[in-house]
């Protein structure tokens, strides 16, 4: 008998409990149950485990290039600042918590599928790296509250579950509006930022024109790059926050803040600059690591996922990432960026001012990546229902709940809310702090409070999906109301195109925003139209 023990200990002790080889067995778990061959089954969940590796590599980069950052944020502004970035702190958390994360991943994927399966919530979600970050807040603030590892892993799996149906309902009347369409939702956690900037285009814009009337400078695009914005972000906070620590405590204090790890301090002003461009290309580098791990995950991880949630729940609607809404509004998506950025912006002023000396809040830089990818998507939803002031207010807002309570939020984490990044998009933010401070009642009392705001939450969603969703209600119907009729296209600007008869206008033709544009002068005719077909 003790070789069975020998066994069962190894394989707990170092197999189990290990997460890259966990996360390796449950893909290939996926796998096998969509009988795949051998080959891509042996395949896939070796590049799932070096994923995690991956991920791990990148975290203790990102956590050395934040430590001169959290000095030089303290020195400038004597308060803890942060910089929200998912990526960041799921790398950091894994190192402590990576084998309840992944069981917390499974089992709440699971009963996911099974609510999707036996209630109206008809929802699946698809966006594997959200799961992932949704999975390893709630382990972090439910192992933080001192709760033993089976609860961690039973009651973290079902309110994740819950909001893994929960959320794409909550918005689902402003997705259709936004898609025309019953045939996808949006799965990403800044859901609670759609709707908010859903209901302020409601409110502000019931007769202004969509962003998609208007040109916006091609010389912005570039970032949609999430490694460049994410580089470019980081250059331009560090080397603000090292200029004001200089300017505040002096050269011999400032030089020291990158005598951490193995860096040495600055030898000069122009070495001190330099050193704080280089840690913010190296966190963008990190950050870049981290989510090629993640992706070389979720390209096997999420299929299987996919293949059984097609089997479980038949019909169901899939809950896609956040930029899946871009292509309906793509201006809509840049100006949300610029008004999500500014919004945190005054927010960061307002704790710097008033809540940090207040309530302790940490200031919360914003950064590039989440208002884009979020701010984006809020400008797309506000845009829907309140064109230009819907897309810029209603962006506004997004930034707003992404500084601010990812502030809220750090109070719950533990020594976590020490490593200078934190969790980044709107629902991390109110849901992490509504468990957190339900946690903090104690085992028996906490897991009551929180499976009670669990309940609370597929409540609401299944009376939103009952009452607002299946009846059809249009968040955007009064201002469809109140706008001017579309006008047909004068004649000479359809002149001499190849369509002009089968059109007859740029409206009527599809969601095309502008009239279309004749031909340069001395271009030869094009063709006439096929004749109908009887």
């Amino acid at each position: 008998m003790d070789w069975l023990v020998t066994t069962a200990t190894f394989l707990v002790n170092e197999i189990l409990s290990v997460p890259a080889y966990l996360i390796g067995l449950i893909t290939a778990a996926g796998l096998i149950a969509l009988k795949k061959p051998a080959g891509q089954i042996a395949g896939g969940a070796i590049k799932a485990t070096l994923g995690f590796l991956l991920i791990n590599a990148g975290a203790g980069s990102v956590v050395g290039s934040l430590e001169p950052l959290g000095r030089m944020i303290q020195g400038a502004t004597g308060a803890h600042g942060v910089i929200p970035t998912n990526e960041a702190i799921v790398g950091i958390a894994q190192a402590q918590f990576g084998a309840r994360v992944a069981w917390l991943m499974i089992v709440g994927f699971g009963l996911g599928l099974l609510l999707a399966r036996f209630t109206p919530l008809r929802y699946v979600f698809l966006t594997g790296h959200h799961m992932l970050f949704m999975a390893t807040l709630l382990t972090v603030v439910l192992a933080t509250a001192g709760l033993p590892a089976w609860a961690v892993v039973t009651v973290g799996g079902a309110l994740l579950a819950i909001l893994l149906v929960s959320m794409p309902a909550f918005a689902h009347p402003w997705t259709k509006r936004v898609t025309r369409s019953n045939s996808l939702a949006i799965g990403h956690f800044g859901t609670a930022g759609y709707v908010a900037a859903g209901a302020v285009g409601q409110l502000v814009g019931r007769r202004s024109r969509s962003t998609e009337d208007m040109k916006l400078p091609e010389g912005l695009r570039f970032l949609r790059d999430s490694m460049v914005a994410t580089a470019l972000s980081m250059l331009l906070i560090y080397v603000t926050m090292a200029v004001v620590h200089l300017a505040k405590s002096g050269k011999r204090a400032a030089f020291e803040a990158f005598a951490t790890g193995n860096g040495a301090a600055a030898t000069d002003v122009g070495n001190y600059l330099m050193k704080a461009v280089m840690q913010g290309l190296q966190f963008g580098i990190s950050v870049a690591v981290i989510l090629f791990g993640v992706r070389t995950i979720l390209a096997e991880l999420v299929p299987a996922f996919q293949g059984i949630a097609q089997k479980a729940v038949p019909g169901a609607v899939p809950a896609l990432d956040a930029p899946i809404v871009f292509p309906y509004a793509q201006n809509a998506v840049l100006v949300g960026f610029l008004a999500s950025f500014t919004g945190g912006l005054c927010t960061l002023a307002l704790l710097a001012w008033v809540l940090e000396p207040a309530f302790g809040l940490a200031l919360v830089l914003p950064g590039l990546v989440p208002h884009f990818f979020t701010g984006g998507a809020a400008g797309v939803y506000g845009n829907a229902t309140g064109g230009r002031r819907g897309a810029a207010l209603g962006a506004f807002c997004n930034g707003v709940l992404i500084t601010l309570l990812p502030a809220v939020l750090l109070k719950v984490l533990g020594a976590f809310g020490e490593e200078n990044t934190t969790f980044g998009d709107a629902d991390f933010g109110w849901f992490g702090s509504l468990i957190g401070f339900a946690a903090k009642a104690g085992t028996a009392g906490g897991i009551v409070l929180m499976l009670l705001a669990g309940a609370a939450v597929l409540a609401g969603a299944i009376l939103v999906q009952k009452r607002v969703v299946e009846p059809g209600w249009d968040p955007g119907a009064r201002r469809d109301a109140l706008l001017p009729p579309q006008r047909t296209a004068p004649p000479d600007a359809l002149a001499g195109t190849a369509d002009t008869a089968s059109t007859g206008s740029a409206r009527d033709a599809g969601p095309r925003p502008y009239p279309k544009l004749p031909p340069p002068a001395g271009a030869p005719a094009p063709p006439p139209p096929p004749p109908p077909v009887d």
